[in-house]
């Protein structure tokens, strides 16, 4: 066997080995965030997309209604959506609720995140795109 001067023949030393501990944690410090917001845009897009589908009803709902709300207004099923619909893997049907103001065009549609979004916030857009923001409620801006 071939001798080693100083000990050192190929091996890593205490310190090069924390120094690599160190790095590999920094890098988990920035990229373990980064994943759980990415990974909570990617669920909330699939709330924001059953938003835009209630939307989309209402409007066509107004189109063929005379375009405004009586004074009783509709409701989910008569957008023409029965308990099975808007479900997905992230969001149920029960999360969207559609809010009118009666005798008039005005109209609501929430998203309420329930067990099955974790990290999801609340979202609202109202009859003409506007998304309600502040705290606790989602943007396609974040």
């Amino acid at each position: 066997m071939a001798s080693c001067p100083n000990r050192r023949c190929g091996a890593f030393t205490l310190i090069e080995l924390m120094i690599v501990v160190v790095i590999v944690a920094i890098l988990a410090l920035i990229a373990v965030p980064m994943y759980a917001s990415n990974a909570t845009a990617a669920r909330m897009s699939e709330a924001v997309t059953g938003a835009g589908v209630v939307r989309s009803a209402a409007r066509t709902w107004l189109g063929t209604h005379g375009g405004t709300f009586g004074a009783t207004t509709p409701t989910m099923t008569d957008l023409g959506f029965d308990s099975n619909e808007l479900g997905g893997k992230f969001v149920a049907p029960s999360d969207f609720t559609f809010t009118a103001t009666p005798n008039s065009a005005n109209f609501k549609v929430t998203y309420t995140p329930s067990a099955k979004m974790p990290g999801g916030k609340q979202y609202e857009i109202d009859q003409a795109g506007t998304e309600t923001s502040g705290d606790g409620y989602w943007t396609t801006g974040n």
